[in-house]
Parts: structure tokens; C-alpha cells; sequence
């Protein structure tokens, strides 16, 4: 029989709430894997057994949702069989030939939890890889840098032999940091930031300005494919589609235009605590980068800073384009994030933007333009609700 094991990560070094983020994980992957069948999924010795319970059960399409559920440092698809050393080789053999008569190195890695067993772990790796050698003269042992690594695993209530071990999503459980409001673009930064910020567990509340007529149905579309991209790791997402066309267009009309992009940025802030706020989250999120455009030098973002009445978290503040990019890839985001559509940040834009704003100057262009709270207030309260899940067909 086939099953999946997911390795823990940093949650086995928690102490007395470790039983809080187990219990979590577990729920979130037996969510994932709803669709796939019917499996059983079950804890101990600080690894999650995935176990089909029948032939339609789909190990193919469970392995693909476990590998982004957050939590597991590795997965990897195993072979059970008895806890004896005929069956051991004999397992190892079945499940593994194929993949040994395609490389020319190998070697065994064993690992004996049940120190019942007779033999000790090196033990194991020596008759093992002896049974594999007879059977594949191709091979030669690599005990450092091999091509395929035969690992066998004796635990309390069988053995398991698998090959290389391949990287979980990693992290802590979503949700179990509390929610956090992220202000939600059409870019490539935004996406990674909101993935990074579940990863540490919180629960995401996606925030989204759009500007009609100046941007279309196609780039909101592009916006909830994004959010679905990352709901595929983080759960379920809420978000929250602003409009805020009247507030750009007041403060494009009234204040001198090389503010206009920290006073919006300052004004989509007060938007997204208001929505913060009535959901309850602990924590704002953006994705910006220190120094990468106008808004996003240090005095920018004090002046941004500055109106929140929370922690305003930016994950993404030490990294450059390029490895933001590397995320995105890793992720699946950056190539909805790279479709030609239009998002409000990038209308209404000054030909030149104060990159080194003060915040008295700030404060006081931002007090001549009349009635923005109110606009802001009414934005906020007509925006509209999408909650979206990671099994949705829409976005595929």
C-alpha cells in the first residue's frame, strides 16, 4: 500500500499549545483532501499519515494539496510493509526499481524508531543496499552526494520505504496567528506578501481598490485569480473590493500632484483600517519593498505609517524584484500578476512623485482636501464582499 507522510517542521519544537497548532493542521488537511477520496489521517511520532482507504481514493491530487498546506517541513509518498527485513528489501525493490535503473548512484538511509527491531539503523542500510546492488549492477553506493536515496523507516507499527524526501510548505498552520487585513493588488509583490503572512499563520483578509471606469472587470477578475492562487495555500480568503475612484479623483483635484501618491497610499491605509477593524484583525499587510518606487522610501512610508492604529507588517521589505519574483514563481502567482491590466496605483500617477516627503507638508496638503474622510468612510462601506475558497472553479 501507498501513503503519504508529512513531516513536522518547527511545530515540534512547540511546547504545551503544540496540540492547538496539530489539531489545526489536521482539519486544514483533511479540508484539502475532501475532493480526493476518502483517507485517513492520523498523527504520531511527530508525522502525519495520509492513508487511502480504497482504490478511488486519489493519491495523486492529495499529495499535490498537502504539499501547500502549512505546517509540514517535507511530504513524501511511502511504501508500507511489514516490519521485517525480507519485506523491508523486498518493498524497497518494488517500489524503487524503477527509479534505481535510471540513475547510477544510491544509497540507504534508515532510520530505526521502534528500537525493538532487531537490527540497528546501519544495520539496515547495509542489507538493504547489498539486496539493491544484487539486483541492479548498474549501481554504485554514493554516500555523499548520490543520485536517489533509498530511506527506510521502522516505526511502532510498520516500515515504510520511500525515496528523497521532497519540501512542505513549512510555516505554522493558517489561522493560528490571528487575522491579518492585506492590501491586495494586481501586482507581483502584494500576492507574495499575503502567502508569507499565512504562512506565519494568520487568517488573511484581502483588501482591493479599483477604480471604475479606469480599471475593468478583467482586472478585478485578475485580482480574485490572484487571491485564489494564494487561498490554495492559505485557506480560505476574504476580500474586500473598494471602490475608490472619488477619492482619487478628490485628492488628484485638490492637492499638488507630486503628493498625490503618498496622500492615496495614505488614504487606501484609513480604508483598510476601517475594514480591519470590523473583522477583527490584529495586523495590516502590503507588499512593499524599501525603495523599490516613490511610495516606498523610508519617508514615504512614515508618512503612510503614520495614520495606522496598528502594526502595519511589510515581509517583503529587505527582498528585491528578483526574488520577489523567485516567490511568485513558487507559488503560482506571477503569471496572473504579470497580465496587462490596469490597477489603481498605477493611474492618476504624477510625472514627478515627492520621494522624500515631510509629514507637516504631507499633513498639511491633506487638510485642503475637502470631505476625504467622508469619501473614505463611504468607500469602505460600499465595498463588496467575495469570499474566496481554494476549491472554487472559477478561477482555474
Amino acid at each position: 500500500m501507498e501513503i503519504i507522510l508529512g513531516k513536522y517542521g518547527e511545530l515540534a519544537l512547540k511546547g504545551l499549545n503544540r496540540n492547538q497548532f496539530e489539531n489545526s493542521m489536521i482539519r486544514t488537511i483533511r479540508k484539502r483532501i475532501e475532493r480526493c477520496g476518502a483517507f485517513k489521517v492520523h498523527v504520531a511520532q511527530s508525522t502525519v499519515y495520509i492513508e487511502p482507504q480504497d482504490i478511488n481514493a486519489d493519491i495523486d491530487m492529495a499529495y499535490d494539496e498537502i504539499r501547500r498546506v502549512f505546517g509540514l517541513s517535507a511530504i513524501v509518498r511511502a511504501a508500507v510493509c511489514e516490519k521485517d527485513l525480507r519485506s523491508i528489501c523486498e518493498t524497497a525493490e518494488n517500489y524503487l526499481g524503477t527509479a534505481l535503473d535510471e540513475v547510477s548512484t544510491f544509497k540507504v538511509d534508515s532510520k530505526r524508531a521502534d528500537k525493538r527491531f532487531p537490527m540497528n539503523s546501519m544495520e539496515i542500510s547495509r542489507e538493504v543496499g547489498a539486496y539493491l546492488i544484487e539486483r541492479h549492477p548498474n549501481l554504485k553506493a554514493d554516500m555523499k552526494n548520490p543520485d536517489i536515496t533509498v530511506i527506510c523507516e521502522v516505526r511502532d507499527d510498520a516500515a515504510y520505504v520511500h525515496a528523497d524526501q521532497v519540501p512542505g510548505a513549512g510555516g505554522i498552520p493558517a489561522g493560528n496567528a490571528g487575522k491579518a487585513a492585506c492590501m491586495l493588488s494586481g501586482g507581483i509583490d502584494s500576492p507574495v506578501a499575503a502567502w508569507m503572512m499565512a504562512r506565519r499563520g494568520c487568517e488573511l483578509v484581502c483588501v482591493h481598490f479599483q477604480s471604475p471606469p479606469y480599471t475593468g472587470e478583467r482586472a478585478l477578475y485578475k485580482v480574485e485569480k490572484l487571491a485564489w492562487r494564494v487561498s490554495r495555500w492559505a485557506g480560505r480568503v476574504c476580500l474586500f473590493e473598494v471602490p475608490f475612484t472619488d477619492c482619487q479623483i478628490r485628492i488628484r483635484d485638490t492637492a499638488p500632484e507630486d503628493y498625490f501618491t503618498v496622500l492615496m497610499r495614505r488614504s487606501m491605509m484609513r480604508i483598510t483600517q476601517i475594514i480591519a477593524n470590523k473583522e477583527g484583525c490584529g495586523a495590516i499587510v502590503t507588499g512593499e519593498s524599501l525603495g523599490q518606487v516613490a511610495s516606498q522610501t523610508m519617508n514615504a512610508i512614515r508618512c503612510t505609517d503614520i495614520v495606522a492604529q496598528m502594526p502595519v507588517f511589510r515581509p517583503l521589505i529587505g527582498n528585491d524584484k528578483v526574488e520577489i519574483s523567485e516567490y511568485a514563481r513558487k507559488i503560482d502567482t506571477f503569471d496572473v500578476s504579470i497580465e496587462p491590466y490596469e490597477d489603481c496605483c498605477t493611474i492618476f500617477t504624477p510625472k514627478h512623485p515627492r520621494t522624500q516627503p515631510v509629514i507637516e507638508a504631507i499633513e498639511e496638503a491633506e487638510n485642503g482636501i475637502p470631505g476625504l474622510l467622508e469619501l473614505e468612510a463611504e468607500a469602505a462601506e460600499n465595498s463588496v464582499l467575495k469570499v474566496i475558497h481554494f476549491s472554487d472553479e472559477d478561477y482555474v
